[in-house]
């Protein structure tokens, strides 16, 4: 996500060396290299050239505070900037009315359906919504059929017409059903073009006030750049939607659409999708943003994901068996489990301050735990509980059932071992004094 960005504004930032007062000539430079990444990040060159003027008029006659270069001041002025630019605060959802509509729009390949199915897994586990998800595409094959299987893969209700060519009058039927059996959210699926035309564009409008949706959400591909946001413009004009969704940003994503589409549009970025999995979903914060396209990682999110993960009784279940050296590898795959629900590996490594630069050239496997998730169930379940009893004939076995080497095997054995003892302290003086840490480190 952003790391060609990323790299670029690091080098812009080389550019200021020396203490004191930043002067007009070694500015002028840095931001002649800020305004370069921008372009190459395809966001529009007015936008990208305010931008630049923005920062150096902050820049210019201000005094270096006596913990700071000239570099840091720097790279806090462009992120307040990076901040502002892309919607300065986060927009949550419209979930007044009863029930709550919202009408996803876009074009064709942007993942309006699929993001339609994430969404309604947020709402329904994380704000406790009865939802119902409902498909008005009545022209791309299988469309409908898509948005069921999503339906049924996060245990929600799609409601489909798949006789009816008429998107309104589904439309309308469907907030019938969604008040006779008691659901609070409506998400409709529209359909999408290849391109924007007047026929796609009235056929949305026409749905748009028959139902008078609380939220109408545009859902863009950002990987398309600039042209996503020329769309985004197109649709605006139309249905004046409420907000805007950012897909596709696991992807090599240039951020174009990121840093441009709030200026262009004036409508928030209300949500990204990070992943394939259902789960791929998170609220867009503009702050946070920043500090992970500048590398300073964004822990907060991190933080955030790992309390949804948590589970308490699981923990003080894990606590006594560390406590009474009985924890196993099904223990230890059920942490792995847990970590794999958090998100896609790079994406996580990349809420890291520091270790998104680090691992920037590591290809990271989103099946990464993989051949781990194998070696272990290659093992019997007395073997899981005492792996001491591991011996030579027993890794060969481990090894060929799993498909990996003995290698491979003695060394999950080893980080197993290591960790374990590593648990073990922790459960004593030195666990006390890493939370002692932790807290420090979290005021």
């Amino acid at each position: 996500m952003f790391n060609n960005l990323s790299d670029k504004l690091d080098k812009a930032f080389h550019v200021l060396k020396g203490h004191g007062k930043i002067t007009e000539i070694n500015v002028a430079e840095t931001l002649k290299e800020v305004r370069r990444a921008l372009l190459d990040a395809d966001v529009n060159f007015k936008i990208a050239k305010n931008f630049t003027k923005r920062v150096q008029e902050k820049a210019i006659g201000q005094n270096v505070l006596t913990t700071l270069n000239p570099g840091q001041l720097m790279v806090k002025l462009v992120k307040d900037e990076l901040t502002e630019l892309m919607g300065g605060e986060t927009v949550g959802l419209n979930l007044k009315g009863s029930p709550t509509i919202i009408l996803m729009s876009g074009l064709q390949g942007s993942g309006k359906t699929t993001f339609s199915g994430k969404l309604a897994n947020y709402l329904k586990n994380k704000k406790a919504k009865q939802v119902l998800l409902v498909g008005c595409d009545v022209y791309r094959p299988a469309a409908i059929n898509q948005l069921q299987v999503v339906g049924e893969q996060i245990g929600v209700e799609v409601y489909a017409e798949t006789e009816n060519k008429d998107p309104v009058k589904i439309a309308t039927n469907a907030l019938k059903h969604a008040k006779a059996n008691g659901k609070n959210v409506v998400i409709i699926d529209t359909a999408g073009r290849l391109a924007v035309d007047e026929e796609m564009m009235n056929e949305i409008s026409n749905i748009h006030k028959a139902i008078n949706p609380q939220e109408t959400l545009f859902v863009v591909d950002s990987m398309t750049g600039q042209d996503a946001v020329n769309t985004a413009k197109a649709f605006n004009d139309i249905l004046n939607f409420e907000g805007v969704i950012l897909t596709k940003l696991d992807g090599d994503t240039r951020g174009g659409a990121a840093l441009s589409i709030k200026s262009v549009v004036n409508k928030p970025i209300k949500f990204i999708g990070t992943g394939e999995k259902m789960e791929a979903i998170d609220v867009f914060h503009p702050d946070r943003m920043a500090d992970r396209i500048l590398g300073m990682g964004d822990v907060v999110s991190l933080v955030e994901r790992a309390q949804e993960q948590y589970d308490e009784e699981e923990a003080r279940r894990i606590q006594k068996k560390i406590a009474k050296n009985q924890f196993g590898f099904d223990d230890f795959l059920k942490q792995i489990q847990q970590i794999k629900k958090m998100g896609n590996m790079k994406d996580l490594i990349g809420m890291i301050p520091g270790a998104g630069k680090a691992m920037k050239d590591v290809d990271i496997d989103d099946d990464a735990f993989k051949g781990i998730e194998a070696i272990i169930h290659s093992m019997t379940i007395k073997e899981r509980t005492k792996p001491t009893i591991i011996n030579a004939s027993r890794k060969k076995r481990i090894a060929k059932g799993s498909g990996t080497s003995v290698q491979e095997v003695n060394q999950l054995l080893k980080q197993f071992t290591q960790m374990s003892k590593m648990m073990k302290m922790m459960q004593g003086g030195g666990g006390k004094r890493m939370m002692q840490m932790m807290q420090g480190l979290g005021r």
